[in-house]
C-alpha cells in the first residue's frame, strides 16, 4: 500500500523489451536511496507514476522492475520516452503516518491533462478521465494521478478538476507534464468497495424475488 506522497521524482533510464513485456530500469533522482541505510530489498514495491512495481534488481543509484503486458496495456508505462520524469513512492510501512490517502498501486485507467491555469499562487489542472471511472469521482472525494493523493475539487461531463499547491508542483513530475500529457489514474479504494456491496446487495434481492416466485404464489 502507498499514500499518494511522493517521496521523490526520478526518471526512466531505459526499457528493454522482453517477450512481450519489459523491463524497465528507474534511475531515483531525488528519492531517498541509501542501498544500506535504507535497506532496499530485492522483491520491494515501489509506486512508479502510480503503478506498483517490484524491485528485481538495483544499485547505488537505479533499480530494475518488470512491466507485465498487463501493466503496459493499462497504464502509461509501456509508451513513455527514456529519460521521462517519474513519480516514486516506496511502500509504506504500518507505523507510517496516512497524509494521503489510501493507494493501492493499481492503475484503474489512463487520463489525460486537458487544461493547467493559475490560480494564485497556486494551479487548477483539468483531466480528462475514461468513461468506466467517471462515475467514481465524486467532488471532494480523493484520486490518485500519476501516484499523486488530489483532492477532487470539480466533475463534469468528461473529467475533473483538482488544485496542485507551488508544493506539489515543484515536488513532482506535474512540473514536467502539461496539456495533452497521459496520467495514470486509480480511484479511490472506498469507492471500489462500495460499488462491489451495492452490486452484491441487488444480486441477492434478485435472487431472493426468483425464490419467492410469482407474487401471491403459495402452497
Amino acid at each position: 500500500m502507498f499514500t499518494g506522497l511522493i517521496e521523490g521524482v526520478g526518471r526512466l533510464a531505459s526499457r528493454e523489451t522482453r517477450g512481450g513485456d519489459a523491463r524497465l530500469r528507474i534511475a531515483v533522482g531525488t528519492l531517498p536511496w541509501n542501498v544500506h541505510a535504507e535497506r532496499v530489498a530485492l522483491g520491494e514495491s515501489i509506486s512508479v507514476n502510480g503503478a506498483c512495481l517490484t524491485v528485481v534488481a538495483f544499485d547505488d543509484a537505479h533499480f530494475d522492475v518488470d512491466a507485465s503486458t498487463e501493466t503496459l496495456a493499462l497504464t502509461t508505462l509501456g509508451e513513455l520516452p527514456v529519460g521521462t520524469a517519474l513519480n516514486l513512492e516506496r511502500a509504506m510501512r504500518a507505523d507510517d503516518r496516512l497524509g494521503g490517502h489510501l493507494v493501492s498501486g493499481h492503475v484503474d485507467g489512463v487520463g489525460r491533462v486537458r487544461s493547467v491555469a493559475d490560480d494564485a499562487r497556486a494551479q487548477r489542472w483539468v483531466f480528462d478521465a475514461p468513461a468506466s471511472l467517471r462515475k467514481y469521482i465524486a467532488r471532494k472525494g480523493s484520486i490518485c494521478v500519476d501516484g499523486v493523493s488530489l483532492t477532487v475539487n470539480a466533475v463534469d461531463d468528461t473529467g475533473f478538476e483538482v488544485a496542485l499547491i507551488p508544493h506539489t508542483v515543484a515536488h513532482t513530475a506535474f512540473s514536467q507534464a502539461g496539456v495533452g500529457t497521459a496520467v495514470n489514474l486509480e480511484i479511490d479504494l472506498v469507492a471500489r468497495y462500495v460499488e462491489r456491496l451495492l452490486s452484491a446487495r441487488t444480486d441477492s434481492a434478485v435472487a431472493d424475488s426468483i425464490d419467492a416466485g410469482p407474487a401471491g404464489a403459495g402452497a
